[in-house]
């Protein structure tokens, strides 16, 4: 008998009839003899319903209102499953976050879990129920609803399985595993068998919306056996998030390309090239709770620096705002941006003991017209900033000279 935390995702659960077959599911492996907790996200559509609705009434909502808010969507799916498995003669109780006692920071919209007490959902357990669990939400300390941004749900199922010690955590969406790239753009991107901690956290930090980089986070620090299947085919291993292997290392020089549209471009042109310059140009963005991403500092010959940054596109107007506040402050001559540009990334731990990536990366687009605007690295990543018209060129010429089509193909240098 194992303890199993199931994830599903808002496309699992969009309507009654694929609410019954997550229903049937869960059914399965709890008369398999496994104890089953499962985490669900909103209907399909319910969280972007509940916040247009908020910004019917004010442009831009109140944080701590909203979380109560959107909040609900979960709480709907929690009942509906719940009542789901009582047809099927499951015994079944449903959990909101606060229920549970998901303990949150109080970053709302945000937040970051800090505690979870899983006292009530083992006593369930051993007492034979299905418990079902709201994704995505939490409480504060002093009990404000809080939510964890969006992905949340993974995040949960992610902390559920560390706190409850689970056997496995499966991953269930719209997908069947992790791919090389998004098979929307395409085609021929192969389904990775498994792939390790550290290069799905760079995927997932880098755009990959398979899984939410806190819920890979929670499973690397605590040792989580993650596994990504699909809601919609049955019987397939889907991909297996491992900790790294030797054996396989050589193998694969890289393992993915990600991808991500929502990025903006800032810069603050000649600023004073001085000690402190960066923390006065980023310490207000981050008091505004703005995330900051990739940063590069040029020196000029007059003694001036150009600082350029990017941010999530939906922060940018915020940060704009900020530094326009900022620029008389610290004596810069501009503040310039531009919200139409996307990363992609190629990453792989093959990376370490192989050279020539980034050229043949820079090659591969400079041949495509590609301009290339900010560069960063790391050990098993190298990542780009372009105009947005070129991503989707940019994924399937790189996704050609890497030949991700191809498991365990040479890499052309």
């Amino acid at each position: 008998m194992a303890l199993i935390v199931q994830k599903y995702g808002g496309t699992s659960v969009g309507d009654p009839e694929r609410i019954m077959n997550v229903a049937r599911r869960v059914a399965r492996f709890q008369s398999q003899g496994h104890q089953v907790v499962v985490v669900v996200s909103a209907m399909s559509g319910e969280t972007n319903r509940l916040i247009a609705l908020a910004k019917s009434i004010q442009a831009n909502p109140d944080p701590r209102e909203l979380d109560v808010m959107i909040s609900t969507g979960e709480q709907v799916t929690i009942a509906l499953l719940a009542m789901a498995l009582k047809e099927l003669g499951v015994k079944a109780k449903s959990y909101t976050g606060a229920q549970v006692r998901i303990v949150t920071d109080n970053a709302h919209t945000k937040a970051r879990i800090l505690s979870i007490d899983e006292n009530s959902i083992r006593a369930d357990l051993n007492d034979g129920h299905a418990v079902v669990v709201a994704g995505f939400q939490g409480v504060d300390e002093n009990g404000n609803i809080t939510t964890l941004g969006r992905g949340g749900s993974d995040t949960t199922g992610v902390a559920l399985a560390a706190a409850l010690k689970a056997d496995e955590c499966q991953i269930y969406t719209d997908v069947d595993g992790v791919y090389t790239t998004d098979p929307r753009i395409v085609p021929e991107a192969r389904r990775l068998e498994t792939i390790t901690f550290e290069e799905m956290l760079e995927l997932a930090s880098l755009g990959s919306k398979v899984l939410q980089i806190r819920s890979v986070e929670f499973a690397g620090k605590y040792k989580v056996k993650l596994r990504v299947l699909s809601s919609f085919e049955e019987g397939g291993d889907g991909t297996l998030i491992t900790f790294e292997d030797d054996d396989n290392m050589e193998k694969a020089i890289i393992s993915g390309i990600a991808f991500n549209r929502d990025e903006a471009k800032i810069t603050v042109l000649g600023a004073p090239d001085k000690p402190g310059i960066a923390y006065q140009i980023l310490g207000p963005v981050a008091e505004a709770n703005i995330d900051v991403d990739m940063i590069i500092q040029n020196v000029g010959a007059d003694g001036s620096t150009d600082f350029t940054f990017t941010v999530h596109r939906n922060e940018y107007a915020k940060a704009i705002d900020i530094l326009k506040n900022v620029q008389a402050h610290i004596g810069a001559r501009e503040v310039s941006g531009d919200d139409k540009i996307a990363k992609v990334s190629v990453v792989g731990v093959g990376m370490r003991s192989h050279v020539g990536i980034a050229s043949a990366m820079f090659r591969t687009l400079a041949e495509e017209g590609i301009n290339i605007q900010m560069i960063s690295t790391s050990e098993i990543k190298i990542s780009v900033v372009i105009d947005e018209k070129y991503l989707e060129l940019a994924v399937r010429v790189l996704h050609k000279a890497f030949n991700l089509e191809q498991s365990g193909a040479p890499v052309l240098i």
